[in-house]
């Protein structure tokens, strides 16, 4: 009697216990999506809802942005293919006075708010580095107030601090004086207004700069301050000129990346110190502030608008790339 062989079925998948992967015609996608066993699997749960709110929240209307910044847009976000107009957008805005202004203005925020933010949290930094008791305290105080909002901030300032009535701290510090009134806000002949953004700013940023330098300077090897010593090198100014500083180098490059960055994106300390109910004041104004009344005034020239944000992200890009380039970072110590 014949016997009957019986076909085994074939194993299927790799190593014993090893789950075949996905069948049809996406495997290799699939395959590299979730990884080998599906080990990517819970990265793409835990990550994927972030993922999904800066693709709809933040690449999307990035997107739409530069689509809309080619269309005679206004009053509406979905413009009709006849109202393309190509560059024209690009060089109104370019033209037009106000636009350029506020970016001399944003050049004299940057020029005031940059250099004092790094040397006051330099100064922090080095201060708190140096306490021997309560160091967890302070660094916990002076960074407190970069969990402030700024709108709030913003308000406190101009209400309580640096009100042009008599009933302002900073007026009624000058009336101990015998100092006349000064409306901050609004005297243009000197500029007053620039002492209260910058001071604002200041108090709400300078914690979290001191921060990464407090990461900088507990970085530093102890060694080289004892081959210092050794040396003869004093402590102090000269200390810190031939070794802290330098090696705060990359430090030094992140922290005034990051500065000009912001500075750029300044709107909510500029526009909650300076507008009123008659409106915004025709100084002062940079590039968002400018381009919020574009995009969102009477016209609500959205194309135009669009337009500016792109010329402001590009020179963001630009900035930040001389200023990588400058300071030579990522490059290769020789």
């Amino acid at each position: 009697m014949a016997a009957v062989v019986r076909e085994r079925p074939a194993r299927r998948g790799g190593p014993a216990g090893q789950e075949p992967p996905p069948a049809g015609p996406g495997r290799p996608w699939a395959r590299r999506l979730l990884g080998p066993q599906r080990r990517h699997l819970w990265f793409w749960v835990f990550t994927g809802p972030f993922v999904i709110g800066l693709t709809v929240f933040t690449y999307v209307p990035l997107g739409w942005s530069v689509w809309l910044s080619f269309f005679e847009a206004r009053n509406t976000v979905t413009p009709a293919a006849a109202d393309f107009v190509g560059l024209d957008n690009y060089a109104a805005m370019l033209r037009d006075e106000a636009f350029t202004d506020s970016l001399v203005t944003f050049g004299l925020f940057t020029a005031f708010i940059v250099p004092a933010t790094y040397a006051l949290a330099l100064a922090l930094a080095l201060m708190v580095n140096r306490l021997r008791f309560a160091q967890a305290f302070f660094r916990s105080v002076f960074f407190l107030p970069v969990a402030c909002s700024y709108v709030v901030a913003a308000l406190v300032w101009k209400m309580s601090i640096f009100n042009g009535v008599r009933f302002g701290l900073a007026n009624t510090v000058l009336g101990w004086f015998g100092a006349e009134q000064v409306a901050w806000l609004s005297t243009t002949d000197p500029p007053w207004y620039w002492l209260v953004l910058v001071t604002l700013r200041l108090w709400l940023q300078a914690g979290f700069y001191m921060v990464l330098f407090l990461a900088g300077l507990q970085r530093v090897p102890p060694q080289l301050y004892e081959a210092a010593a050794v040396d003869g090198a004093r402590p102090g100014w000269q200390t810190f000129r031939y070794i802290t500083f330098p090696q705060l180098r990359a430090t030094s490059v992140a922290v005034v990346l990051l500065l000009v960055v912001n500075a750029f994106q300044a709107f909510d300390e500029f526009y909650n110190l300076l507008s009123d109910a008659r409106g915004y004041p025709p100084y002062a104004r940079p590039p968002l502030v400018h381009l919020y009344y574009t995009a969102l005034g009477e016209e609500q020239n959205l194309g135009a608008g669009s337009a500016g944000a792109v010329i402001l992200a590009l020179l963001i890009a630009v900035a930040t790339v001389v200023q990588a380039r400058w300071f030579g970072l990522g490059r290769k110590e020789g």
